[in-house]
């Protein structure tokens, strides 16, 4: 958590999760439905719901601007260049250890 964008990622995504549901509970509380109104019953249900839900709107939220914050060093704050060698197969020697079957059961079922 050293870089100022991942801070920035949890911290909203925390933010709006615990916002955004409140104000969809406080919204049906006075006005006895939710905010999404429209003439589809089954899709306000649906968007009440989901941004009813805090862990949700966390998730969504984080998702999207982990995906869309375009910074210089993105990757190595995600963690890509690490997972370069497990990419295939046979670019580790750690993988055949890894992903063998027990028994012996390689040799019937081939790696990729």
């Amino acid at each position: 958590m050293n870089s100022m964008r991942n801070l920035f990622i949890v911290g909203v995504s925390i933010f709006l999760g615990l916002s955004v549901p409140e104000y969809f509970f406080r919204y049906s509380m006075a006005a006895q439905r939710g905010p999404a109104h429209t003439k589809a019953g089954w899709f306000n249900d649906y968007i009440n719901t989901i941004f009813s839900s805090p862990p949700t709107v966390g998730l969504m939220v984080a998702v999207f601007l982990d995906n869309t914050l375009e910074v210089k060093d993105a990757g190595r704050d995600r963690g890509m260049p690490w997972w370069v060698p497990f990419r295939s197969f046979k670019g580790d020697s750690r993988n055949e250890e890894f992903y063998s079957l027990p028994f012996n059961l390689n040799r019937f079922f081939p790696p990729s």
